[in-house]
């Protein structure tokens, strides 16, 4: 499972690569979405690595960012009892073991599959820049958990 990170705006982006960002429910600087790792969003992540960060990510984030940023539809938090009522988890912990492993949207149960994360603590690093050489773009693997923990 992939966290996918919008870090640049909409100014001067190509058409392809602006349908490719709408398609994956980035259209927004610092919104997030989790997404599965297939050959088909592996090619959309490529395409658009120029505007986007992304990494694997693990349920304890996952779950942080339910707890703080996560949002039903109609708006209210996602709650410990919300996710108890609606589905066949009993927390928010164990919600997000299941999305990492793919048994279950965050859509399916009527929370929102975007998260409007905040401006990382002590900000971006370049944005124009790769990740292998210093900035903030691309495949970051692991290290996407730090980047969540500034921007939660």
């Amino acid at each position: 499972m992939f966290l996918v990170i919008r870090v640049r705006g909409t100014t001067g982006v190509i058409r392809g690569i602006a349908d490719t960002l709408d398609m994956l429910n980035l259209t927004r600087i610092n919104h997030a979405v989790l997404i599965e790792d297939t050959p088909s969003y592996n090619g959309m992540l490529q395409k658009a690595k120029d505007y986007i960060t992304w990494g694997e990510i693990d349920a304890e984030a996952v779950a942080e960012m339910i707890v703080k940023r996560g949002k039903i539809v109609g708006g209210a938090k996602v709650t410990d009892e919300y996710v108890a009522e609606n589905s066949d988890y009993d927390s928010i912990e164990a919600l997000a073991e299941a999305v990492i492993k793919s048994e279950v949207k965050l859509a399916d149960l009527g929370i929102k599959p975007v998260f409007r994360l905040h401006p990382p603590r002590k900000g971006y690093e370049a944005i124009r820049v790769s990740v292998n050489e210093g900035g903030s773009l691309g495949y970051r693997g692991e290290e996407i958990k730090n980047l969540v923990k500034r921007m939660v």
